[in-house]
């Protein structure tokens, strides 16, 4: 089945030719198609590849620069990331620190050719996804695809309008933050509503690192308030007793724990038994409460036996109190615990 974006880029190279030949103004202008250089030959092509000059490498802007370009690209691939595990039908976990490595050799050799900068797409990792792609051998055949296009068929690709590639990037846009989402999280109450609202008019009237950096600041603010009302213990530890893995939450659990959550979740063996309390947790920040929930999906694919101990709600004030993961309210008897 011909996908949905191949049709729109063809019909709009189809009514792009018919406008020329009718001549008048809905001709398309060549700023408002795509323009990547042709070659003529192989030898014109491989000219097309341009060692960097290294004589402004003392250049205080080339630094900013490269710093800039390097937070920004890393920053929109662990969000990118993020948004592909979710879409994974295997729910499978990708590994940050390996991804940002094969970013950055790639990065190198990039710019050794006078390639630009590489960072992972959503757009394209969900297109990918949607597909039908279920392995890396996808991404990778993507790749030779683009770039035996660009030699073979370079003129063909240059009739494209931007428009046709505008409207494909706002339907998966859409798909991907439907207005359903938005009610989800004013649901959740102010204190996830705000940063998320906040973040999403930063990067759009400003950049992405920009709107990033001024969601966070908005976040640190609110965990900062929290802290200041009722402090709070997180420690981390491993104990296995009798095949069972016991994770207690603390009483504060916030997004600055997500990562050591989601790394001693992903390193507990297949087969195991593994009980989560969160019974003493007074606030459960809703990013580690996805954690939860996507290791409870997950649990069934490895063979974990799973059983979470909900918290007490009673008397509680806790932004996302609404949120039920529990799978058991039954009591477990005392173990020794492993504390996150």
């Amino acid at each position: 089945i011909v996908q949905g974006p191949l049709i729109v880029v063809a019909l709009g190279i189809f009514l792009n030719l018919l406008f020329q030949s009718m001549g008048g103004s809905l001709a398309l202008r060549g700023e408002q198609v795509v323009s990547i250089p042709v070659a003529e030959s192989i030898s014109g092509f491989f000219n097309l590849f341009v060692f960097p000059d290294f004589s402004s490498i003392s250049n205080p802007a080339v630094w900013v620069t490269g710093i800039t370009i390097a937070v920004v690209a890393s920053l929109e691939t662990l969000l990118c990331l993020e948004a592909t595990d979710k879409l994974d039908p295997f729910k499978r976990v990708t590994p940050a620190n390996r991804e940002l490595k094969a970013q950055g050799v790639g990065n190198v050799i990039s710019g050794l050719v006078g390639g630009l900068p590489i960072t992972q797409v959503i757009v394209r990792s969900s297109t990918n996804i949607l597909s039908g792609g279920r392995t890396k051998m996808s991404a990778i055949l993507h790749g030779f695809i683009l770039l035996g296009c660009a030699m073979v068929i370079p003129k063909i690709l240059n009739l494209i309008p931007l428009a046709s590639l505008a409207a494909i990037l706002f339907l998966v846009g859409y798909k991907l933050a439907k207005p359903t989402l938005f009610k989800q999280m004013y649901a959740l109450g102010k204190s996830q509503f705000v940063p998320f609202i906040v973040t999403i008019l930063g990067i759009v009237f400003t950049d992405l690192l920009t709107g990033i950096g001024i969601g966070l600041a908005v976040a640190i603010f609110h965990v900062l308030y929290n802290n200041y009302k009722k402090p709070f213990l997180f420690e981390t530890g491993k104990h296995l007793k009798d095949g069972i893995i016991r994770l207690e939450l603390a009483e504060d659990v916030t997004f600055i724990n997500k990562a050591s959550i989601q790394r001693t979740l992903a390193q507990i063996p297949d087969g195991s038994k593994v009980i989560i309390d969160a019974s003493k947790s007074i606030n459960i920040d809703y990013d580690v409460i996805e954690i939860i929930e996507e290791f409870a999906t997950n649990a069934k694919f490895r063979g974990i036996d799973l059983e979470i101990i909900e918290r007490n709600k009673k008397g509680v004030k806790n932004q996302a109190k609404e949120v039920e993961y529990a799978i058991s309210n039954n009591l477990i008897p005392n173990k020794e615990a492993l504390k996150v």
